[in-house]
């Protein structure tokens, strides 16, 4: 009697456990079907605003400009949001970004918009202004229109250890910026003149994408962040909002009719790892990579 039981009860977990698997296996089949019909454009609208994220450290732009090129294809796409939360970053790839932008709002075809989050300044406003409309929060902090090349000096600590650093160079600037002795005077004037460079160019892009005299940028241009508030008042932003509210005026521009489909690209997560992910995210914030080497960046730096 006992080993019929136990036989039973056997089968009935066995029934249980084939039941539970089919499930899943169907719950799988349902689940990738579902994102292929959505992302072979099966299941879509020709409603739909693009939001393309931009937050932490701008080191690279390939990502960003690469959705903006897609969604500038997109038939489907009646307008643009960028959505801005960062402090900057590299010089290059924020002119490359800028210059994505600026080349949707030439083509006219499409609206582009930026919504500014908590933070969108230097490389972050720089994007920014490239764009069609502003629209930030009244406590958004932005601007810092300027440019930064950051230097340590570790001579004393070399010292104190004992080693001698010695440099076989070609040029008498080739080494420029070097951490184990003082800049000279001249390495100074020359880094400086570099800087300089940038912020004019900085001065000028802003200055065209908001369509203003570069006179008048060059006295908001002192390195200094602005509220939201102080921007619009400024003509730094063109309206105060949320995303929210990015969204419904592009949508009114754009002529749509009803509810706009939001439609942004995600990171591809494989589907085991979606289904017992915890409500956790991988991180709370974003760390911010240290530059191996001095870089020119457009970034708003605190103590």
């Amino acid at each position: 009697m006992e080993y019929q039981n136990s036989t039973k009860h056997r089968r009935s977990f066995g029934r249980k456990l084939f039941l539970f698997l089919t499930a899943i296996l169907l719950l799988f089949v349902a689940f990738s079907l579902m994102k292929k019909l959505f992302s072979d454009g099966a299941i879509t609208s020709d409603n739909q605003i693009a939001l393309v994220e931009v937050s932490g450290m701008i080191t690279d732009s390939r990502e960003t400009v690469h959705q903006l090129e897609n969604y500038r294809r997109d038939n489907n796409v009646k307008g643009i949001i960028l959505r801005i939360d960062s402090p900057g970053g590299a010089v290059g790839p924020s002119q490359e970004i800028y210059e994505a932008v600026a080349s949707i709002r030439k083509d006219g075809k499409k609206k582009i918009y930026a919504s500014l989050g908590s933070v969108a300044a230097s490389g972050g406003y720089y994007i920014a202004s490239a764009t069609d409309h502003i629209f930030a929060n009244p406590g958004t902090l932005t601007g810092s229109i300027g440019v930064i090349m950051a230097f340590s000096n570790i001579e004393e600590l070399i010292g104190k250890i004992g080693v001698r650093p010695e440099v076989i160079k070609s040029g008498a600037f080739k080494d420029a910026g070097s951490p184990v002795r003082p800049i000279s005077k001249e390495e100074r004037t020359l880094l400086q003149q570099l800087v300089d460079d940038v912020h004019e160019q900085f001065i000028e892009d802003v200055a065209k994408g908001r369509n203003l005299p570069p006179d008048d940028v060059k006295l908001l241009a002192d390195g200094r962040v602005y509220t939201g508030r102080q921007a619009f008042n400024l003509k730094m932003v063109d309206q105060l909002g949320g995303l929210q509210d990015a969204i419904d005026h592009l949508a009114q521009q754009a002529g749509i009719v009803g509810l706009p489909q939001i439609v942004e690209e995600k990171e591809e997560i494989p589907f085991l790892d979606w289904l017992l992910q915890s409500s956790l995210q991988k991180g709370l914030s974003q760390t911010l990579a240290r530059q191996k080497s001095p870089a020119l960046q457009f970034l708003w730096t605190v103590p």
